[in-house]
């Protein structure tokens, strides 16, 4: 086995050392510039596989490309702002919560979190460096880079300008440990299979008598209201019911109760219960209950007399429950709507910071969904339930639950303020234009993509944090007027002041008069959603328009992008979304969806579990081009989970040292002579016109699929390998070996053509392997990577030549599968082969009597009509010979072999042996013998130390180099 990764190492450092990336980026692109994005990852964690997979899909693309005459620009960026650093930050500081962070100040924290950013950076580059990704990482862009940051300044005020920015208080999903509003994706990116403590509470009916013909009379009739969120029931306002909803009245023990006719075996399992009546929904509206809790019934509440009241809502289901839906109208999007129409009250009982507000005088300061245990606080809530009576039932339940995918703490539905894009304006535009996008996997399109953009609600942008990029709005203090810049000389003219950074500590200390009044105007203190930053990416990494103005215009949209297969729903999504609203049309054309690498177990990555080897390691032990053939030929690249196996990749990579093999034969024959270019008129030899048109279909093959971003068809690669190594080098090896200078000069011509040829069609995906060939080809260039792609030469394809090969290979497959079913070796020459029901020219008959090692090959036709092959076996004694000969052969070069002899030594063979087969084989062949094992004599000899069996015959044998 070769070591090829200490060839490789050397190659990486003759790329540095000859600036060859720099030179691929340098040469003539005729056909201009080809435009891919590179989403910037986080530098606060070390690159793992899934780092690893997507900068392969972002190296072949640009390799290939560069190859067919464009220009590929690979700028390497870094993500740098968001939640992933403050965690960082605050796990290191250790605070709490955002009012930890005050205390200390934003400015000490946004400064900690910048000097955070570039962890581990130079990681990344031995990383990167070492795969063989070509990236540009000396001029590397930062989301905190002024320029990048004032270029998504100047995003924002175009939406602004269109009339897409807006503010509104709306029911979200809010992260109480980072006390911030997350957005579509970020919520449906935490969801988690938990179980929850749910309750049925009993809401007592006031003042009533009489429901239906169910006389009350004096006894309680309570409605039951079923919910999974117990810690909201402090602040119910209202139940809602469904107007057209069945309910029944059942009487237990002393009591009556309200709940869904539907529902009630389940509701009343266990219990001893009869129906005395039934009621529409409709007829409970209005009705007035007694609140379970006593912290706002009082006179102060905003709209008090429309509190605690039965309402009809559309949205009640009798799926779940009882089809009564308890109501507080600061959680939740139904409860909030149905708050507004009915004008409720509107209280909310918890803080943004995930607390009960002090008015919950007996949970005061509590929070309602602690990340240790969830449901500690919903306990607490039902202890009091049974306290005051007013428990119906309750029960595990296993459901859905979204967690913050930052802090991984539980979040809440929560009514808050937030400024909004109106995605829904524009998506009529991005589902249309979203037609022109290539998927691969195309299913993408229609499926995750598609669906998610069908499904498409306005996007929250504003976050109540601190380490981004700020929100460019400010807004006078007195009359409310508003003011948005798209620009650092807007601000620096409004305001008079020096600008230099554009981060929340510095920008929060501008203000200035207000045009409109006497008040000042202030910045709203909100920072942007990262995806905001990473959807306006295309224009900030060229600080666009500031810069770059005429090159970004004409190469917008992008060629090509590549990331994981969340991002659908992020970079992808978001990319999309602004420039539809921006410049009204897709943000990329072509698109590779990876899917996620796991471990051999199927189990995620795990640094703490250690079930996954080390990429660095890997590398080490295999080569960077085995783990990029091995990532690259598998399903992660159609968007599928992969298990990756160090065995698997071992297995499938064996051809590297297969090609390896095919170069030194070569090597090894070509010695000092100069090969020059073959001519077409040399194809003169079958096998010789076989392998040229199986590479040109080859090169047709590999090329119509990386057309269309199937980086799959590195798959290719190893079938076109074992079809040269095993079929072509072993049935020309004599021809390498001949005396016949020019059939062999033909040979060599070949193989070599045929070697420079692959090596261009794997510079993409093995970059290494392909140097290393070309260098040792003496290529014409100082890379391959500077080569063009090779144009299919359609004129080479003989589709008569592969017809009648592949017959030909079938009829050996089948002759080979005959000697082993009547266990007589290859190497044991017989007289006849007979072939059914096909038929070959005599160039191909030759190769089959070679393979089969047979004297003769006969055609014939039978009724089946199937092409088979029938051997004759009998052995004569001129056949039992010739498997002798062929025998002693292979004994002794097995013997030259490890004694580590090359092509270039001769030896003697001495031998010793009392047989008269034998003797007839020594005199016959023995000229014969000594060419095959490259011997300048044989000697008969008396003693050896130990012998060995030639057909179970005893032989003494030894061998001497001359």
């Amino acid at each position: 086995m070769i070591n090829f990764s200490k060839i490789e190492e050397e190659l990486l450092k003759y790329w540095q050392e000859n600036k060859i990336f720099e030179k691929t980026l340098e040469k003539e692109s005729p056909k201009g510039d080809y435009v891919f994005y590179d989403g910037p990852p986080f530098a606060t964690g070390l690159p793992h596989y899934g780092h690893i997979v997507a900068s392969l899909m972002k190296d072949v693309i640009p390799r290939y490309y560069t190859m067919k005459g464009y220009h590929v620009e690979r700028k390497w960026g870094w993500d740098c702002h968001g939640l992933p650093i403050e965690n960082i930050v605050e796990k290191e500081i250790g605070t709490k919560s955002k009012k930890d962070i005050e205390e200390i100040g934003i400015d000490k924290f946004n400064e900690k979190c910048r000097s955070k950013v570039s962890m581990y950076a130079d990681e990344w580059r031995k990383v990167i460096d070492r795969m063989g990704r070509w990236v540009d990482m000396d001029n590397d862009y930062k989301t905190m880079d002024k320029d990048y940051m004032e270029s998504i300044w100047w995003v924002f005020k175009q939406l602004w300008d269109k009339g897409l920015i807006y503010a509104s208080y709306k029911s979200m999903h809010i992260c109480p440990r980072c006390e911030t509003t997350l957005s579509q994706f970020e919520v449906a990116e935490g969801y988690r299979t938990v179980k929850d403590l749910s309750v049925v509470a009993k809401f007592e009916l006031k003042e009533i008598h009489k429901l239906g013909k169910v006389e009350v009379g004096n006894r309680k009739i309570y409605i039951l209201s079923w919910t999974t969120t117990p810690w909201t029931l402090p602040g119910n306002l209202a139940l809602a019911v469904g107007s057209d909803v069945e309910y029944a009245v059942v009487e237990e023990k002393n009591d009556y109760y309200i709940l869904a006719k539907a529902n009630l075996e389940k509701m009343m399992e266990g219990k001893e219960y009869k129906v005395v009546g039934e009621i529409k929904g409709s007829e409970l509206v209005d009705m007035e209950y007694k609140p379970l809790f006593p912290y706002f019934d009082n006179e102060k509440l905003e709209n008090r007399e429309n509190a605690f009241k039965v309402y009809a809502a559309d949205f009640v289901t009798i799926e779940d429950g009882t089809g009564v839906v308890h109501i507080a109208p600061a959680f939740g999007e139904d409860d909030m709507n149905l708050g507004k129409k009915e004008n409720l009250p509107f209280v909310q009982h918890v803080a943004m910071d995930g607390r009960f507000i002090p008015e919950v005088k007996d949970f005061s300061g509590e929070e309602v969904k602690p990340k240790d245990d969830p449901m500690a606080t919903d306990i607490k809530i039902l202890k009091y339930l049974v306290e005051k009576d007013l428990l119906f039932k309750k029960e595990k339940y296993e459901h859905s639950y979204p967690y913050c995918w930052r802090c991984d703490s539980p979040l809440l539905n929560y009514a808050t303020s937030s400024w909004f894009v109106k995605v829904t304006d524009i998506k009529d535009k991005a589902l249309k234009t979203a037609k022109n996008i290539n998927w691969m996997p195309d299913h993408i399109k229609e499926g995750r993509f598609g669906q998610w953009l069908e499904g498409a609600r306005d996007w929250s942008i504003s976050r109540q944090r601190f380490w981004g990029s700020v929100m460019p709005i400010w807004v006078c203090d007195k009359c409310e007027e508003q003011q948005v810049f798209g620009a650092i000389s807007e601000l620096e003219e409004a305001s008079g002041a020096k600008v230099d950074d554009l981060h929340k500590h510095f920008v929060d200390k501008i203000s200035f008069k207000c045009d409109k009044c006497d008040g000042e105007m202030k910045r709203i203190p909100d920072v942007l959603d990262c995806w905001f930053e990473s959807g306006s990416m295309p224009y900030a990494q060229m600080h666009y328009p500031f810069e770059n103005k005429e090159k970004f215009e004409k190469n917008f949209p992008a060629k090509f992008i590549a990331e994981g297969v969340d991002q659908t729903r992020a970079w992808f999504y978001y990319m999309h979304i602004l420039a539809n609203a921006i410049k009204g049309e897709e943000a990329f054309q072509n698109v590779i969806v990876n899917g996620i690498v796991l471990a051999e177990d199927g189990k995620k990555m795990s640094k703490r579990l250690s079930n996954y080897p080390d990429p660095m390691e890997v590398m080490d032990k295999y080569g960077a081009d085995a783990m990029r053939y091995y990532l690259c030929s598998s399903q992660v690249m159609k968007a599928d989970n992969f298990n990756f196996s160090e065995r698997d990749l071992s297995d499938q990579t064996r051809f590297i040292n297969i090609l390896m093999n095919v170069l030194t034969f070569y090597e090894t024959f070509v010695g000092e002579l100069k090969i020059e270019d073959l001519k077409k008129d040399e194809l003169t030899n079958v096998l010789d016109i076989w392998i040229n048109s199986k590479l040109e279909e080859f090169k047709s093959s590999v090329t119509k699929r990386l057309d269309k971003y199937d980086l799959n068809s590195v798959r290719e690669i190893p079938k076109f390998i074992d079809e040269l190594s095993t079929w072509y080098i072993r049935r020309s090896r004599d021809r390498f070996k001949g005396e016949d200078e020019e059939d062999k000069m033909k040979a060599l011509k070949v193989l070599r053509r045929i070697l420079f040829h692959l090596a261009r069609i794997m510079a993409p995906f093995i970059p290494y392997l392909a140097e290393h060939i070309y260098k040792e080809l003496d290529g014409r260039l100082d890379s391959v990577h500077l080569e063009e792609w090779p144009e299919v030469e359609e004129k080479l394809i003989d589709k008569k030549v592969l017809d009648d090969m592949d017959i030909t290979r079938k009829v050996v497959e089948l002759g080979l599968a005959k000697r082993a079913e009547v266990k007589i070796k290859v190497r044991q020459p017989l007289q006849k082969a007979t072939v059914f029901n096909t038929k070959v020219s005599q160039e191909y008959i030759e190769l089959i009597c070679e393979e089969l090692n047979v004297k003769e090959v006969n055609f014939g036709k039978d009724k089946t009509g199937e092409v088979k092959v029938e051997l004759d076996i009998k052995m004569s004694a001129e056949l039992e010979e010739e498997g002798l000969l062929r025998e002693l052969v292979r004994t002794i070069n097995q013997m030259r072999k490890k004694a580590k002899l090359t092509i270039n030594d001769r030896i003697i063979v001495g031998y010793s042996f009392e047989s008269e087969v034998l003797t007839r084989v020594f005199d016959k062949f023995g000229d014969e013998l000594k060419k095959g094992v490259l011997a300048e004599k044989l000697e008969e000899k008396k003693e050896f130390k130990e012998k060995v069996k030639v057909n179970e015959i005893e032989v003494g044998l030894e061998i001497k180099k001359v």
